[in-house]
């Protein structure tokens, strides 16, 4: 998985925010995150829909048995992470949405409707996606 993603970021750093192929037309965001046992800055790039100015990530790791390693991290982080989006670099406050409300279900409706892929990903767990909303506070210089 890290020479994919390695090679989604280097395309996304090339092409400002554009990225080809299975994602063409639609949005990514590279998400900078610290890992919570290693203290290491990861990056993952990500498909984000938008709710108003924010942006939805869901956990989905393809319909995997548990959560992606970086919903973790967000979640015991100080709640704010960075974002490239397109040409931009930006501090985001983030809120992970887990499963258990309207909420929850009107974020996910908008994840889910942007990146169709997510129906065959719900087929292959009985697990439900956190949806996670960054609201972006601030650019990066």
């Amino acid at each position: 998985m890290t020479d994919f993603n390695t090679e989604i970021i280097d395309a996304f750093r090339a092409n400002d925010g554009v990225v080809g192929g299975h994602f063409e037309g639609k949005r990514l965001v590279l998400l900078h995150h610290i890992g919570r046992k290693t203290g290491q800055e990861r990056i993952n790039p990500l498909v984000a829909a938008k709710d108003g100015d924010a942006y939805l990530l869901c956990g989905s790791m393809g319909g995997a048995p548990s959560d992606p390693v970086w919903v973790g991290n967000v979640e015991a982080g100080s709640g704010e992470v960075t974002i490239e989006v397109g040409t931009e670099t930006l501090r985001a406050r983030s809120t992970v949405v887990r499963p258990d409300g309207a909420e929850w279900q009107r974020l996910y409706g908008i994840w889910s409707a942007y990146w169709p892929d997510s129906k065959e990903y719900e087929t292959h767990t009985d697990r439900k996606f956190p949806i996670i909303r960054l609201e972006p506070v601030s650019t990066v210089d």
